[in-house]
């Protein structure tokens, strides 16, 4: 079987890894890939937005199969494009792919159908949303109602930061056209859970749960990231919680979603609080995490290929979808200064014996050596029978790997552990 995978960051290097199990793929081929992904597949100098090339480049190779990975693509109607082809994908088509694309749509959606979450407003002018935080409650969220790498939400501790946070976003457009309109939504207090499910549209099997870190730096402190480092499974996500979260909130998501006319299927992302008043979605994203998925996929006892086939045929009721009962730690290695600006061109050792446990992120080739090209330079995940052992293994793996202008959080799984203890 020929594969192809459109993405090149982490992400795409564990789903590249776990797909790699299966012994009848033959070739993996990664648009665009990265320097690390290309020790483990065919990378295609394509960009992933580029939907009219990565066609082109899968009706000629004959591509059997194709995960398309990252949400851009995804919302841009990659799955639609490729489908027209004759090509079967792993993702939702354009219309369903909405439920990250817009945060409006998926705002309204939640209301419409009784989901549980923040109670919010939306606007489309500026001057009606300054108005609005006048006099709302603070602390209060502010959120890009498009795209935005996963950084288009603001949590602001008082009025002024919530003011500047709208001018930011709709006159100084840092988020570009994402935040030509915004929602600002209560704020929830809670331990955060993330839960990735595999869905074909009627049938749902979640993943094992996740606790993602956001902020930069240890403590929770500094700005917010794409993620530096992530735990599984997260204790906060009780097997009570698992049960009432299924009844409340993702069969009626993905029921919700065929009554809109956008049956969902692929990989459906829940950002989850634990309120005092119980679990409310946060946000949805219409595909695997990152850097989630490189400490749930480790975890993962059963085929990949075979459940992202059944997604696509309908056929996820009859198929195996089974975890080890084990405990994963990711911690991010990222290039000083992100998620603001920094140096790049730094070469990056990584140990020929641990590097199947490193997902690459930004980073390419240069002459046969491996430098660093992005933020987030990679991800190094240990499984173990015990958190505490997982999260130990992951810093021993950390320490072994070295590049200049590392760094990397301290205290990755520290508040998973302390709530092992409560």
């Amino acid at each position: 079987m020929k594969i192809m995978v459109v993405g090149g960051g982490g992400r795409e290097h564990a789903i590249i890894k776990k797909l790699k199990e299966n012994k009848d793929i033959d070739v993996i081929y990664a648009l665009p890939g990265n320097g690390g992904i290309a020790r483990d597949a065919v990378c295609v100098n394509i960009g992933a937005k580029d939907i009219t090339a990565i066609v082109d480049f899968a009706v000629k190779e004959k591509i059997d199969y194709a995960v398309v990975a990252p949400d851009d693509p995804l919302v841009l109607g990659a799955v639609d494009a490729l489908n027209e082809k004759g090509i079967p994908c792993f993702g939702p088509d354009a219309k369903a792919a909405e439920i990250e694309g817009s945060k409006i749509f998926s705002k309204n959606l939640m209301k419409k159908y009784g989901i549980p979450t923040a109670e919010y407003e939306t606007f489309d002018n500026e001057n009606d949303a300054l108005k609005y935080l006048e006099t709302c409650k603070i602390p209060i969220v502010i959120k890009a109602d498009g795209l935005a790498l996963g950084k288009g939400v603001i949590i602001a501790m008082t009025r002024d930061e919530a003011l500047d946070a709208v001018k930011s976003m709709m006159s100084d457009k840092v988020f570009g056209q994402s935040g030509s309109r915004v929602v600002i939504e209560e704020f929830l207090t809670g331990p955060e859970v993330s839960v990735l499910a595999f869905t074909d549209g009627k049938t749902v099997k979640p993943m094992v749960s996740s606790m993602d870190h956001k902020r930069a730096h240890d403590n929770d402190e500094g700005l917010n990231t794409g993620g530096m480092g992530t735990v599984a499974p997260n204790p906060y996500y009780t097997k009570e919680v698992a049960e009432l979260c299924m009844k409340t909130i993702f069969l009626p998501t993905v029921n919700a979603m065929v009554k809109e006319g956008r049956p969902f299927k692929g990989c459906l992302y829940f950002g989850l609080m634990i309120t005092p008043d119980g679990p409310k979605v946060i946000e949805y994203n219409c595909r695997f995490g990152d850097p989630e998925t490189q400490v749930v996929l480790p975890l993962l006892k059963s085929d990949l290929l075979t459940i992202m086939k059944a997604t696509t045929d309908g056929t996820l009721d009859e198929t195996e979808v089974v975890f080890e009962d084990k405990h994963a730690c990711c911690v991010i290695m990222a290039s000083n200064g992100y998620p603001q600006s920094y140096e790049k061109g730094f070469e990056i050792n990584i140990p020929d014996e641990i590097a199947s446990n490193v997902y690459v992120a930004g980073a390419a080739d240069k002459d046969g050596k491996l430098v660093t090209s992005g933020g987030r330079v990679l991800g190094a995940t240990a499984v173990a029978d015990t958190l505490p052992e997982a999260i130990n293994e992951a810093y021993k793996l950390v320490s072994r790997i070295s590049f200049d202008n590392a760094f990397y959080r301290k205290d990755i799984g520290a508040r998973a552990l302390k709530a092992l203890e409560e």
